[in-house]
């Protein structure tokens, strides 16, 4: 069926094949209008394939800016088998500055499988996991905290039950040199990338790999590393593209899951939050997450925010100014690796 996105890469075509995917949109401005969105294809003989993918939300820039540089820093002729570049793939949220897309509101990584005579995030959703995702091994989908969120620096896979990727996805997260990192339990349904690689049958990757909608020489060191210790375990280059410093062998890895309600403190009321703890704290059950203030009702005291759960400090709110409803602190479970 068609999905009223026009896709120009030939997958099969050995060399370097630079274009936009294409959904045709109609708006108040332009009635023939299309979202454009920027891929790369890069295929030199027979290997290993690999996409490379950023910009699922908009305001999540280390992997937007590392993807671009590494299109421009990629040579097709330093490569052994496929590497596909989609740096921005919400590309109206991204312009935006927005988690999710002006035009019609999606949140990609809650719009799959997708329809392909839905939306424009929705058809681009069913293109991912029908025709993108299938035709690579590993699909390595780069996050972060966004614009209103604080995370700690972690790779992530899904938890699945094809135990032999499950596997393979471990390993390959324990290459990329997170010191910590983030296992999903969110099922074989689940609406995300992750899930959507796992029904494609490949080897899903992703993480946070900073937050607060900014980058830092640390975050995007972080990044960089990341995606090139990747390419090189698979086997693809043979030396770091992105790294300005020689990699390391990566330390130990810390495996933390994150499956329950109760490991989050979420706001009740309008209020500001004030965090207790930093990012990577090892904290106990009881123990103090912060204050909840009330700026209308000075006379109140603030309230204090305990954890319901012991682990490790994964996020916390960047926004002091919060709504009933928002997330203000979530710690993970440290599990065993």
């Amino acid at each position: 069926m068609h999905s009223g996105l026009v896709n120009p890469i030939d997958f099969s075509r050995q060399g370097r094949q630079a274009g936009h995917l294409a959904i045709p949109y109609s708006i108040d401005r332009s009635p023939y209008y299309q979202i454009r969105i920027p891929i790369l294809r890069l295929k030199n003989g027979e290997g290993p394939s690999l996409l490379l993918m950023a910009g699922n939300h908009g305001d999540e820039y280390e992997g937007e800016l590392q993807l671009g540089r590494l299109m421009r820093l990629l040579d097709v002729a330093d490569i052994r088998g496929a590497v596909t570049i989609l740096p921005m793939a919400n590309l109206p949220a991204v312009m935006a500055a927005k988690r999710c897309s002006p035009f019609d509101g999606g949140n990609l990584n809650r719009a799959f499988p997708g329809d392909p005579t839905g939306s424009p995030t929705a058809r681009l959703a069913h293109f991912l996991e029908q025709e993108l995702f299938p035709r690579h091994d590993v699909v390595l989908d780069l996050h972060s905290g966004g614009t209103s969120m604080a995370h700690l620096p972690c790779t992530l896979i899904e938890r699945q039950a094809d135990t032999v990727r499950f596997e393979r996805s471990v390993s390959l997260m324990r290459a990329m040199g997170a010191a910590h990192a983030f296992i999903a339990d969110n099922g074989p349904t689940a609406p995300t990338s992750m899930g959507a690689a796992a029904r494609a049958g490949t080897v899903g990757l992703s993480g946070e790999f900073g937050g607060g909608g900014t980058v830092t020489p640390e975050t995007m060191a972080f990044t960089a590393a990341a995606i090139d210790r990747l390419l090189v375990t698979l086997g693809i280059v043979e030396r770091p593209v992105l790294s300005r410093m020689p990699l390391t062998e990566p330390g130990p890895l810390q495996l933390l899951s994150l499956s329950r309600h109760s490991q989050g403190i979420y706001a009740n009321n309008r209020g500001w939050f004030e965090p207790a703890v930093a990012l990577g704290a090892t904290v106990a059950a009881g123990e103090l997450a912060g204050w909840y203030h009330d700026l209308e009702r000075l006379e109140q005291p603030e309230e204090e925010l305990r954890f319901a759960e012991s682990g490790i400090v994964i996020s916390h709110r960047l926004h002091c100014d919060s709504q009933a409803g928002d997330c203000l602190i979530q710690v993970a479970e440290p599990i065993a690796s």
